[in-house]
């Protein structure tokens, strides 16, 4: 694996365990309630014991939570990076004099080792009469090992470790706003990659250090905002004006910006977007909609993203999050700010300006945002997941395409055997946002708060392991579901099941590999039989038999071996529609009913040869298997 591609591993890694974070400022928020009015005095303390327990023990959360990220979450790596924890702690609080405490730095460390010593020694082998020994149970024993040797050796390097720690958070502090720029303009060009995280991850979790009243020492500008320090937030509070108001005021731009037939879709989906926006912190739905049609702006996004954040260090303005800087936790925290009243005057102006200047811009360069033009994918779809999901897994090549497939937040992560086999565009119709390639068969694909969801269906598909076959579109021009089709008998399903399209050309290609079965003698129809043996039939307009083969030529015979894509029929597209009832063209399975069920990509615009416009899963046959 490349370096980007380890990168991002490493990146959704870190994601797992930071999703205890919103339940402990959650539980220190509530703690702050008054709870003796409600004849519940000691409510307050469970709260907040319950928020500070998983801070406390936040290094242990981080340890397993990179090791299973980064085994796609193998029990083995997991129990590897506790054992590995709990050896630490035991040997370097005792046998240390100097306090020495697990930190979130140490436990993203064990918890590497302990991914990375899985995949080396999963399929380890040892002489038979000790093989229990083996394979992954190998794993813990391995890390354990290890655990001691580091624990020693820390006890001799921790005095240099803390005293370097504390010169970079002084080194980071004597930048002063331009500091918390740089940091402001990098995590928000990182988030175009995933990797943001791998920079906000040092600074949330390893800069900067403070003891608490207990004589803990906690390390990063989000634990010691959380632990009480006075002068945490510095790298989280300048975020909030970006999440709650400038990026939904780009939504707003792009609704207005959009053609007046398309704004009622684009309005559903942008103010969704600028909702999650504004509540939540999840960004990436509205920043990808203008990242690849117009990255200078993208650019210049993350300058002012910078600019703000450097504003509020100025000011003097401090507020922290457990996760994301949205409204949820702008409001949950604001008991532990100084200050943080202001980053909403500061949302506001930063809004206005965003909207102006993205507005502008729309409408000067002519950027082709959602809604101002015909390809704009704007389907609320989050009800067909289960039906695209198989769609979506052959866009990306397949089942055997993929070595590994996991999803953060809001982008799936893949490691493909070959990238080259991604068709973008299909994904696009499918609903993604965007797809990031990194290099090394690491490809990134964001779908926005569905990815997940999208992810546990096409799992659910290569855990079933049934006969799948995906269809792609026959021509170039739109999609339409078979009931619109002007005949009855194709309407009715009485031929078989399956989609039409509307041709722009004149032109038919194969939407699978297979062999021609049959070529009717006025050439407007030809049937292919699949090596599955599915048998398709495409059929080039209503009633265009009577046409005695006028206007059409076939490029094909009867028993040749077609690939998809390949094509089969030219046709005068002029002449077929003077002399038809309608160019509509059915593509139906005859013998439906070997078909399990059946999955249908958005009724749209397509192009010629596009992947995955249908995709159908066989039944099993008698006889076992498929």
């Amino acid at each position: 694996m490349n370096v980007m591609g380890n990168l991002q591993q490493l990146g959704r890694a870190l994601m797992l365990p930071m999703i205890v974070l919103p339940a402990a400022a959650v539980f220190l928020c509530l703690g702050q309630l008054p709870w003796e009015a409600i004849g519940l005095p000691g409510m307050s303390g469970h709260l907040g014991t319950a928020g500070d327990m998983l801070f406390l023990f936040l290094p242990y959360l981080f340890a397993v939570g990179v090791a299973l990220g980064l085994t796609n979450n193998a029990g083995a790596a997991g129990m590897a990076a506790l054992a590995g924890m709990f050896i630490y702690t035991g040997i370097t609080g005792s046998m240390s004099d100097l306090n020495i405490q697990p930190t979130i730095m140490i436990g993203v460390l064990i918890g590497i080792v302990s991914g990375y010593s899985f995949d080396l020694f999963k399929e380890f082998r040892l002489p038979e009469s000790i093989q229990f020994f083996g394979g992954p149970r190998f794993v813990p024993l391995f890390v354990s090992a290890l655990a001691v040797i580091f624990s020693i050796l820390m006890i001799r390097i921790a005095p240099f470790i803390q005293e370097g720690l504390y010169q970079l958070g002084e080194i980071v502090s004597s930048a002063g706003g331009f500091g918390v720029f740089l940091f402001g303009f990098v995590h928000r060009i990182l988030a175009v990659f995933g990797l943001h995280y791998l920079v906000s991850h040092v600074f949330w979790f390893q800069v900067g250090g403070y003891e608490t009243e207990s004589g803990t020492m906690v390390y990063g500008d989000l634990v010691r905002f959380f632990a009480g320090d006075p002068t945490a937030g510095v790298f989280m509070a300048g975020l909030y004006p970006t999440m709650m108001f400038a990026l939904p005021a780009i939504a707003f731009a792009i609704i207005q910006e959009a053609r007046e037939d398309l704004k009622p879709k684009v309005r559903k989906t942008f103010m969704s977007a600028a909702l999650a926006s504004f509540l939540t912190g999840v960004t990436e739905p509205i920043e990808f909609a203008f990242l690849f049609v117009a990255p200078y702006l993208f650019v210049v996004h993350a300058i002012l993203s910078g600019l703000v954040m450097w504003l509020t260090y100025e000011l003097g303005i401090l507020h922290g999050f457990s996760f994301s800087g949205g409204a949820i936790e702008y409001i949950i925290n604001m008991h532990l700010s100084t200050r943080g009243w202001l980053l909403l005057p500061i949302g506001v102006v930063a809004g206005v300006l965003y909207y102006i200047m993205f507005r502008w811009a729309i409408w000067r360069f002519r950027i082709p945002t959602p809604g101002r033009e015909e390809g704009s994918q704007l389907d609320e779809w989050a009800g067909d997941i289960p039906y695209r999901a198989p769609l979506i897994l052959q866009a990306i090549g397949g089942k055997e395409n993929i070595v590994q497939m996991e999803a953060c937040i809001t982008r799936l992560r893949l490691k493909l055997t070959n990238d080259r086999l991604l068709d973008i565009n299909a994904l696009r119709n499918l609903g993604a946002a965007g797809v990031i390639r990194l290099g090394g068969g690491n490809v990134q694909v964001v779908f926005g708060t569905y990815s997940e969801l999208i992810r546990e269906e096409m799992m659910k598909t290569l855990r079933r392991d049934l006969t799948q076959v995906s269809f792609s579109s026959p021509m170039q021009g739109k999609m339409i579901p078979l009931d619109e089709v002007p005949d009855q008998i194709f309407a009715d399903e009485l031929v078989g099941k399956g989609v039409a399209f509307m041709p722009d050309r004149g032109e038919l290609v194969s939407p699978v590999d297979g062999t021609v079965i049959h070529i009717y003698p006025t050439m407007h129809a030809v049937g292919i039989r699949t090596a599955e043996g599915l048998e398709v039939l495409l059929h080039i307009g209503i009633d265009t038999s009577q046409l005695g083969g006028k206007g059409f030529a076939a490029v094909v015979e009867e028993g040749d071996k077609v690939k998809a894509g390949q094509l089969l029929i030219r046709f005068d597209l002029q002449k077929v529609r003077k002399g038809c009832k309608s160019l509509a063209t059915p593509m139906v399975i005859t013998n439906s009913d070997i078909v399990r069920s059946w999955s249908y990509a958005p009724f749209k615009g397509v192009k010629k040869g596009q992947a995955s416009v249908m995709s159908v899963v066989l039944k099993e046959r008698k006889g076992g298997g498929d």
